[in-house]
């Protein structure tokens, strides 16, 4: 009787550890924190968009973005080639299973191009985002200076130069 009670006991303690970690490994989708884009100036046709990407419990892509702040959302990743920073569109942006991707300046971003009116810090605007797996993931996007606490903050520009 002392075995099946200890082994009952380990039972219980081993489904109560179990359903302890279920609620991180049950995240299906993925989830989106601490979009954020900076202030623009009158005429200047594009911005530059940040945020970080968790993915669930299977890898997805980030396929693309819409937005009604600006014609179309691209995403980018920034290089410096010597002295030279290269700006480049890509097709997607990959995001492992549990792990995380941050879209900030000096890396990967996002690219509002067109922008329909300046974005002036203190606003915000809505954002969809499309991922292969887990379809459309809706934010809203901070305009600020500076990234929020806990935001992609990273390093580099998107100040005033045009793609």
């Amino acid at each position: 009787m002392p075995t099946l009670r200890r082994t009952l006991l380990a039972t219980t303690a081993a489904l109560g550890l179990l359903a302890a970690a279920l609620p991180a490994l049950a995240q299906k989708t993925v989830k989106v924190e601490g979009a954020w884009a900076r202030p623009t100036v009158q005429g200047q046709g594009g911005g530059g968009g940040f945020l970080k990407i968790t993915g669930g419990a299977q890898a997805d892509r980030l396929l693309s973005g819409s937005t009604s702040a600006s014609n179309t959302v691209e995403l980018h990743t920034m290089t410096m080639e010597g002295d030279v920073m290269r700006m480049r569109q890509v097709p997607g942006i990959d995001v492992p299973a549990g792990g995380t991707v941050e879209l900030k300046p000096g890396g990967l971003h996002l690219m509002f191009m067109g922008l329909k009116q300046p974005l002036k810090a203190g606003e915000t605007f809505p954002l969809t985002l499309r991922f292969e797996k887990a379809g459309e993931v809706k934010v809203d996007v901070k305009v600020s200076s500076q990234p929020p606490a806990g935001a992609a903050a990273g390093h580099g520009g998107h100040g005033g130069h045009k793609h």
